[in-house]
């Protein structure tokens, strides 16, 4: 079987489905603008193709987002056209159709079959746009026309979209029903066997000092550090954190630039506003035993999770972070936010625990209580691990599930464009 891959940042969310596709004898090409020749990667054939264009100056913020997806997706077919006039007509497409690359990929091949990776749907109601009131900025009379419009890629996907695969149960509920019965539900799985407790785990946080498991290591992880993702509720609970666990080293991961939501003031960043917010209720003794890594290496962050004490995970309704599920994996005892996506992972008191989002109080409470409990951290611990294991494990759940959706894909009578 002939399968194209399109992702913007390729192997995105296939690098492990790509592969194994290729071991079970389908010829899998992508077409992406990550290469700038044709090469191949793990047995699959990149072709490059370039974007072209640029964004329009002036042009109505509520439409900014859909050009570049225009932009993309055009370039996209421009490419996919030079592909078939060459012979190359594929029987799959899968596609990450965020970024819009793949909107007019059914136009080149009409007869192909498009799975499309269902990662959010927009949604105008309280739940995702009114989560956080400290950073709603809009004029609540028009979100709802705002969000139509970013909308506009998801709903024109909708009508090609043969199947789709979404992460998880929230991810795909945010689609409408229509969506739905398409929209099959695989996690993309974790290396259980790799990501797992090691006692012997050291992790290095600056200066020469050595964290390992004899240390009360708290640790906290964001793709970058901000709000969605809790980021300010940690920092401003963090100087009674400290104040109450005077041997507690703060391990924090994250970038400085804003993966989601409201971008911080022109010239600043979420992580410095909240460090400036704290930084004169904590001294200086205590400070030190707050460690920023920044972004680092996949064995690093690995490692901190192995040192890790306890978790904390916080998120507003909204994608899952897969170091969620890494460190259910690497058996840390999990605090994390009483929110949706969570609570599909977690159950409380048996695989973590969980407070209000905007709790501080209780955050902090539920941390100490964890922290002078080591039987009620290892029970956790334990329990995450195993749950993992059983429902997120790569090798035996996840990449199964993922070839067989793909598979079976093949077998659909293609859906045709809607004019």
């Amino acid at each position: 079987m002939k399968i194209l891959v399109i992702h913007q940042n390729f192997p995105g969310q296939y690098k492990h489905l790509a592969p194994a596709l290729v071991e079970r004898g389908h010829d899998v090409v992508s077409l992406t603008p990550k290469v700038e020749k044709p090469t191949t990667w793990n047995g699959v054939r990149l072709v490059p193709y370039t974007i072209k264009g640029r964004s329009t100056e002036g042009i109505h913020p509520w439409l900014q987002d859909f050009e570049t997806k225009i932009l993309r997706g055009a370039s996209c077919f421009a490419a996919a056209r030079e592909m078939k006039e060459k012979g190359y007509n594929p029987d799959v497409i899968l596609a990450h159709h965020g970024w819009g690359e793949s909107l007019f990929l059914k136009d080149v091949w009409p007869d192909a079959r498009l799975g499309l990776y269902c990662e959010l749907y927009h949604l105008a109601t309280d739940e995702f746009t009114r989560f956080d009131a400290e950073f709603d900025r809009g004029n609540p009379s028009l979100t709802g026309m705002r969000i139509r419009l970013k909308n506009l890629n998801n709903r024109l996907h909708e009508e090609v979209m043969d199947a789709g695969i979404s992460p998880t149960r929230f991810q795909a509920s945010t689609f409408p029903e229509r969506w739905q019965e398409r929209i099959t539900i695989a996690h993309d799985g974790v290396f259980t066997d790799e990501v797992k407790p090691d006692p012997a785990a050291t992790l290095e946080v600056g200066d020469g000092q050595i964290l390992t498991r004899d240390d009360e290591v708290v640790t906290f992880i964001n793709r970058n550090l901000e709000p969605y993702r809790g980021y300010h509720v940690f920092m401003r609970a963090l100087p009674e954190i400290l104040r109450r666990r005077p041997n507690a080293q703060i391990v924090m991961i994250g970038g400085d630039e804003t993966s989601y939501g409201a971008k911080p003031p022109a010239g600043k960043t979420w992580k410095q506003i909240f460090i400036d917010e704290v930084r004169d209720q904590i001294s200086d003794a205590d400070w030190a035993r707050v460690h920023f890594l920044g972004r680092v290496p996949y064995s690093r962050f690995l490692a901190m999770l192995q040192v890790s004490r306890v978790h904390v995970y916080l998120t507003y309704p909204f994608v899952l972070s897969w170091s969620l599920i890494e460190a259910m994996s690497a058996e840390c005892a999990i605090l994390a936010s009483d929110t949706r996506p969570v609570r599909e992972v977690l159950t409380e008191d048996e695989t973590g625990r969980m407070v209000d989002f905007f709790d501080r109080e209780a955050l902090v409470d539920g941390l100490c209580a964890l922290l002078d409990d080591p039987e009620a951290r290892a029970r956790l611990g334990r329990a995450a691990r195993a749950h993992v294991v059983e429902t997120y494990d790569l090798r035996t759940v996840c990449l199964p599930r993922h070839v067989d959706w793909v598979e079976r894909l093949a077998t659909l009578d293609p859906r045709p464009i809607i004019d």
